[in-house]
């Protein structure tokens, strides 16, 4: 995987972090297509997504942390690595 498939499926995950999406639930690829894109608009952007995340891990790391690696997880499932 190249360095910028990896900054971009980091800022899926910002913005899926962002998003209202539960993350008790198995959310499908649309669903989570659909999380992103409503987050990355309401934050005007991937950078107020970051700033957002940045905010949740300073205010509430508990919570933050399990959240990030469901988010994480969700996009590693849509778009896998591979590795050479």
């Amino acid at each position: 995987m190249n360095q910028s498939t990896d900054l971009l499926n980091a800022a899926r995950a910002e913005a899926l972090f962002t998003s209202p999406l539960s993350a008790l639930g198995q959310p499908g690829p649309a669903e989570v297509t659909d999380a992103i894109r409503r987050s990355v608009r309401a934050h005007r952007g991937t950078r107020g997504c970051a700033i957002e995340v940045a905010g949740e891990y300073g205010d509430h790391p508990e919570t933050a942390v399990p959240r990030m690696r469901w988010a994480l997880q969700c996009i590693e499932a849509m778009h896998p690595r591979h590795r050479r």
